[in-house]
């Protein structure tokens, strides 16, 4: 029975119906950028270098393998005899080959499969020697094997497991069997090497699926290495991973809130300073690495970027999404920025390496970009969300058997895989999203559910109080609700952190919740109603003392002066020495004056233990408090339902695109496009198509000069313009009249 085969994947692509025309564009992507202008156009894009290598980069060991033996065979190979040299289950390669056919790296049918024509050069030394004429039996190949000497067999084996690529010299020389002294030479005399050059030898193909037992590989490449796992409480890991996520919210908030009042500067280059990121290194109190993971998410979930300061200089502030973001329970918190690392295409582990001029790597500057980033995380958190629930990773030998498993999923990745798993561990680790070698419940929930719905759960509730104690410190038994955080932060500051907070109260602490504007009293009103145990007298004493304290020395501009009713506290602080930089005079009693600045006598006087306030011009107290500062949020991103309706749309327009293209070509006339038609003619075939509501085919001359072919259905014609509804776009536009060539009724 004769089989119909396609001339060229250009008529193949013609033929498939739309729905599989579809789905090449939803595999390849870059097939339909712009949409092409009919099937040969988009085989040929399909055929093409760049966009083959693309595909290749996104097929596992299996499908590579299954192409692999196509490209060996040749063109006009049937899938039983693929089949029959592939180690894999039969069921997993005829799979395999249904897939490669409808992402058009095959062409034709299961009767007659033909690569396209540039795999030949893309699959390594195995396919290198496909294009040999000669094609030996297996049987033929076995025989000649076993003509040749031990020291010339075990140099073949050596060639074939070392890369199937060989250095000797005068690799091009012709011997024949008789001839043939040396063990190269009975290899050569053979053909079970072959030359490449005056230099190099290659195995063919025919060779080495004879030496690996008749298929192309030795092992079964069915499917992926199992991972190395041990078992652990699946409730374990989603307490520790929610520990960990909930930690990772609080220093992303810690660190904005720091930056907001006291921004780092923005590097003329981009990024942040090494100086900077140290300081930030140390607020947070954790790896310089992790800091930078938390710098680069909180960029990324559009919670920090580069803005102006009140000086105008460009500087690293939160943004206005912080504040919303702030006001959000931890699991929305978390969910946010998990997605923005899932979806991140930086790499936080490249900072501080060297980029391709020898440069350092800042923190959110250039260079740290991975397009593979993305990919390898998801990959990875697919692979451990396969693993049934209570089991994790193998401390030793869970690591190394993720690395082979990936491996297996994307053969053509970069090297350092090892390296890049790690990394990739840590940062999961890090978020919450992997805890003790295995995925949690809220990190397998990125890849297809609600991750902050399945966090709060784990997370403790917020409390309302707090326990105070004889030392000056407050225990949050918890995770504390906003607003009582935030005034708890402005008393007093974080002296540890964990399941329980514990901050310390000191006389600055306290002077700031005044700079701020609070009382004496909303001071001590506060700190009663919020804690469950009795205030502590010591800490009474020190609210008390410094509010005496507070306001009695008042700062003004002479450059600036200082007053105070108290003449003994004036005195003393003309005739102190530690204050001899700021050149200070008594002019009165009560009055000092100084060359300085405001903002340095103020600092000065505040390390000596003076509490000052700022006076205004009308002799008003102004408030010393620091304002914080915000930059712009980025433009959102799109979300990911949104970016879904998006790519269906494209696919779509893509496919009509094409079919559209191909009418045209179809509706072309006999012997190619017609001569030109005058404009007299033009104008009245396109009316004479409007009044009878016809189609028609016309060529055009677009604004490059190129001519297309256009299936159209005229609606009117006014004012040197044609409006019609044209198939290509599937919209209704305009055509300018003296650009249309000619015109065919269809």
């Amino acid at each position: 029975m004769s089989v119909s085969v396609p001339r060229s994947l250009a008529e193949q692509l013609r033929s498939w119906p739309d729905e599989r025309l579809a789905t090449l564009v939803r595999h390849r992507p870059d097939l339909g950028v712009p949409a092409p202008q009919d099937s040969t156009q988009l085989a040929s894009r399909a055929a093409a270098r760049p966009s083959v290598l693309r595909m290749l980069d996104q097929l596992d060991r299996l499908h590579l393998t299954v192409l692999e033996a196509a490209v060996v065979l040749g063109p006009g190979c049937t899938a039983p005899q693929v089949a029959a040299i592939v180690h894999a289950d039969p069921a997993a390669t005829a799979r395999a080959l249904t897939h490669l056919l409808d992402t058009a790296l095959l062409w034709g049918d299961e009767h007659h499969l033909r690569p396209v024509s540039v795999l030949t050069d893309l699959l390594g030394p195995f396919a290198a020697g496909a294009g040999d004429d000669v094609r030996r039996p297996v049987d033929e190949v076995r025989r000649l094997l076993g003509e040749v000497s031990p020291q010339a067999r075990a140099m073949l084996e050596h060639v074939e497991g070392s890369g199937l690529v060989g250095t000797v010299e005068q690799a091009d020389r012709r011997v024949s069997v008789a001839q043939a002294r040396t063990p190269v030479e009975e290899l050569l005399a053979r053909r079970l090497l072959v030359a490449r050059d005056s230099r190099h030898v290659s195995v063919p193909p025919d060779v080495v699926i004879a030496l690996r037992g008749g298929r192309t590989t030795t092992y079964d490449v069915s499917a992926a290495p199992a991972l190395m796992t041990s078992e652990r409480d699946a409730a374990v890991v989603d307490r520790v991973g929610a520990g960990a996520a909930s930690e990772f919210a609080q220093r992303v908030e810690l660190l904005l809130e720091t930056w907001g009042a006291t921004p780092p500067s923005a590097l003329r280059s981009g990024g942040v300073g090494v100086r900077d990121l140290r300081a930030a290194t140390a607020l947070l109190g954790v790896p310089e690495e992790t800091t930078v993971l938390v710098i680069e998410v909180a960029a990324a979930a559009d919670l920090l970027a580069a803005g102006p300061t009140d000086d105008l200089d460009a500087a690293w502030l939160p943004t206005d999404a912080f504040d919303t973001w702030r006001s959000q329970d931890t699991a929305q918190r978390w969910a946010r920025l998990t997605r923005a690392w899932w979806e991140s295409p930086r790499l936080a582990a490249v900072v501080g390496s060297k980029d391709g001029r020898g440069r350092t790597v800042n923190a959110l500057a250039e260079g740290a970009e991975r397009t593979w980033a993305v990919d390898t995380r998801r990959e990875l958190l697919t692979a451990l969300a396969e693993l049934p629930r209570g089991s994790v990773l193998a401390a030793t030998t869970g690591p190394p058997s993720l690395v082979a498993h990936l491996e297996w999923r994307r053969p053509r990745r970069p090297t350092g895989r090892e390296e890049l798993v790690t990394v990739t561990l840590d940062e999961a680790a890090s978020l919450g999203v992997v805890a003790l070698g295995g995925v949690t419940a809220h990190g397998a929930a990125l890849l297809d559910g609600d991750p902050a719905g399945v966090l709060a759960p784990l997370l403790p509730p917020p409390v309302d109080h707090i326990l105070l104690q004889a030392d000056l410190t407050a225990v949050a038994p918890g995770p504390l609700e906003h607003e009582l955080a935030t005034k708890l932060a402005t008393l007093a500051d974080v002296e540890s952190r964990g399941g329980a907070t514990v901050y310390r109260f000191d006389a600055s602490s306290i002077r700031r919740a005044f700079d701020a504007g609070w009382s004496a009293q909303e001071v001590h009103s506060f700190i009663s109603t919020a804690s469950r145990t009795p205030v502590p007298q010591p800490l009474v004493y020190l609210v008390d003392d410094v509010s005496r304290r507070f306001g009695t020395v008042r700062i003004g501009a002479a450059t600036a002066f200082v007053r105070s009713d108290d003449e003994q506290a004036l005195a003393e602080l003309a005739h102190d020495p530690r204050a001899a930089s700021l050149r200070l005079r008594l002019i009165a009693p009560t009055v000092l004056v100084t060359d300085a600045p405001t903002d340095v006598v103020m600092a000065t006087l505040r390390e000596l233990g003076v509490a000052p306030v700022l006076e205004a011009a009308d002799g008003t107290v102004r408030l010393a408090r620091r304002d914080t500062q915000r930059a712009r949020t980025p433009r959102r991103r799109t979300s990911p339902g949104v970016a879904q309706a998006r790519d269906a749309a494209r696919v779509s327009a893509v496919v009509t695109a094409v079919r559209a293209g191909d009418r045209a070509v179809a509706a072309r006339p006999t012997g190619g496009t017609p001569a030109p038609s005058t404009p007299a003619a033009v104008l009245s075939q396109l009316r004479d198509a409007i009044e009878s509501g016809r189609t028609v085919w016309i060529g055009y001359t677009d604004n490059e000069g190129g001519v297309s072919e256009r299936i159209v259905e005229p609606r009117r014609v006014d004012g040197g313009w044609l409006t019609a509804y044209d198939a290509r776009s599937d919209d209704t536009r305009a055509f300018a009249l003296h650009r249309i060539t000619a015109v065919r009724s269809m």
